[in-house]
C-alpha cells in the first residue's frame, strides 16, 4: 500500500507543500510508492494578504481567487472537504461529510480564523480588512468618510511569543490610508490614529515587531502627520458612543475603529487537547526547526497555526515548506529528518498606495528596514499579479 501524505488546508501553505511534495517525491509518486491527498473546505483558493486591497478598492474578488484545482500537480488527490476531527492515536481524520482518511504522514496547514467577537463590542463596531466581506465594508466606508477620526488599534494573541496575523498589515493598511485620503482631498479634515498595544510578544512595546523597524516607523508617521500612541490595549468596543476602551484605562472616540482583531486556530484544531495556547486560541506546539508538532507521530504543521514567534503569513510559509517536504521526504526515505527551519520571513512591505520596502529577519535577525521606494512598489504588484500564483504552484 502507498505511504500517504494528507495535508489539511488548502492555503498558501498546503497548496505549495503539496506540488513541492510531487517534484521532491516523483520517483515514488510514479512508482505507486507514496500517494499525497490535499483536502480543503472550498473549491476556490484565494490570495489572502490581498484582501486589503480590497479595503481600498484596488481588488475585486475574481482578481484574488483562482479554482484550487488548477493550482495543484494532477498527481494530487484534490478533495473538498473540511476536517472536523483529528484522531492521532489512529493516525486519521474525520471530515463534516462523514468521509474519513487515513494518513501515514499528516501536514496541518489551516490558517487562523479572526475573531472580532472575542472582544466585547468589537464585531458590531469594528472594520478589518483580513477577510473579504468585511474588508468590502470597510472600502464603502473609506469611499464615503468626509471628516472626523479613523482610530487603529492591534491586538495581539494571549499566547506569549505569538504575533498577529500578518505583522506589518496594520503599518501598511496606515499608510495606504493617508494617500488615499490625500488623493481624495479629505486628509485634513480627518485624524489618523495609530495604536499598539503595551504587550507587543517578541521584543517591546513598539509600533511593529522588530527594534531597527520601531526606530523607523515613528518618524515616517510624525512626516504625514500620523499621531501614534503607545500602551494602547483594547479591551471593549461601546457601538452606539463609538469609544474604544483600553485594558490600560483609556478611552477613544472614533468615526471608523479600524483594528486587527483577535485570532485563533480553526475549531477542529482548538478541540484536538494538543494545544498549549493561552485563551483557547489552539496554536499547535511546533519544534522550532523541524516543523514536527511536538508530542505528535509524522505530524507537521506550518503557517499560521503554529506556535512559532514569526509572522502568521504567507511569507514565512514560503521558508517552512521545503522544510516540511525535505524531512517527509528523508523520514520515508532514510528513517530521520534533515532539514531546519530558520525562522525566515520574507516579504514586500507595501508602504502607501505606490511605495514598497523589502524585508526578510529569521529567529536570530531582526528587519533590516530599507527605504520604501517605487520599485519596491513594482516588486509588490508584480507579486500580487503574478509572482504569487507561481509560488502557490511551487515554481519559486
Amino acid at each position: 500500500m502507498a505511504h500517504h501524505i494528507l495535508i489539511i488546508g488548502g492555503g498558501i501553505g498546503g497548496t505549495m507543500t503539496a506540488n513541492h511534495l510531487i517534484t521532491k517525491m516523483y520517483p515514488e509518486i510514479r512508482a505507486g510508492k507514496v500517494k499525497v491527498t490535499l483536502l480543503s473546505n472550498s473549491p476556490w483558493h484565494y490570495y489572502k494578504p490581498a484582501f486589503m486591497y480590497v479595503a481600498f478598492d484596488s481588488f475585486f474578488r475574481d482578481e484574488l481567487r483562482r479554482p484550487q484545482r488548477s493550482l495543484l500537480r494532477p498527481e494530487i488527490d484534490f478533495q473538498v472537504e473540511e476536517v472536523s476531527h483529528f484522531d492521532f492515536n489512529s493516525q486519521s481524520v474525520e471530515c463534516k461529510s462523514g468521509k474519513k482518511f487515513g494518513y501515514d504522514h499528516l501536514i496541518i496547514s489551516t490558517g487562523c480564523i479572526p475573531s472580532p467577537e472575542r472582544i466585547e463590542g468589537l464585531k458590531e463596531a469594528g472594520d478589518h480588512f483580513y477577510q473579504h466581506a468585511p474588508a468590502r465594508q470597510l472600502a464603502d466606508k473609506l469611499k464615503t468618510i468626509e471628516k472626523g477620526r479613523i482610530f487603529i488599534t492591534v491586538t495581539f494573541p494571549k499566547t506569549h511569543n505569538v504575533p498577529h496575523q500578518c505583522g506589518i498589515a496594520p503599518i501598511e493598511t496606515t499608510l495606504m490610508l493617508d494617500e488615499l485620503l490625500r488623493k481624495r482631498g479629505v486628509r485634513d479634515q480627518i485624524e489618523i490614529v495609530y495604536t499598539y498595544p503595551t504587550v507587543s510578544q517578541l521584543l517591546r512595546n513598539c509600533l511593529f515587531l522588530q527594534k531597527d523597524t520601531c526606530e523607523v516607523l515613528p518618524p515616517i508617521f510624525e512626516q504625514k502627520g500620523i499621531k501614534h500612541q503607545r500602551g494602547f490595549t483594547l479591551d471593549r468596543v461601546d457601538p452606539d458612543r463609538k469609544i474604544a476602551y483600553s485594558a490600560e484605562g483609556k478611552e477613544e472616540n472614533f468615526d471608523i475603529l479600524m483594528a486587527t482583531p483577535p485570532i485563533r486556530a480553526v475549531k477542529a484544531v482548538r478541540d484536538t487537547g494538543v494545544s498549549n495556547a493561552a485563551d483557547d486560541e489552539g496554536w499547535l506546539p511546533t519544534d522550532h526547526e523541524t516543523m514536527q508538532v511536538i508530542g505528535l507521530k509524522n505530524v507537521y504543521v506550518l503557517g499560521d497555526t503554529v506556535d512559532l514567534p514569526v509572522s502568521k503569513a504567507g511569507g514565512s510559509c514560503h521558508s517552512q515548506s521545503p522544510v516540511v517536504v525535505n524531512n517527509i521526504a528523508s523520514e520515508i526515505r532514510f528513517g530521520r529528518t534533515c532539514d531546519a527551519y530558520e525562522g525566515r520571513v520574507v516579504a514586500i512591505a507595501q508602504m502607501g498606495l505606490e511605495n514598497g520596502m523589502p524585508l526578510w529577519y529569521d529567529y536570530n535577525e531582526d528587519v533590516k528596514p530599507t527605504p520604501p521606494n517605487k520599485i519596491g512598489g513594482l516588486m509588490r504588484k508584480g507579486f500580487n499579479r503574478g509572482a504569487y500564483w507561481a509560488v502557490a504552484r511551487g515554481l519559486i
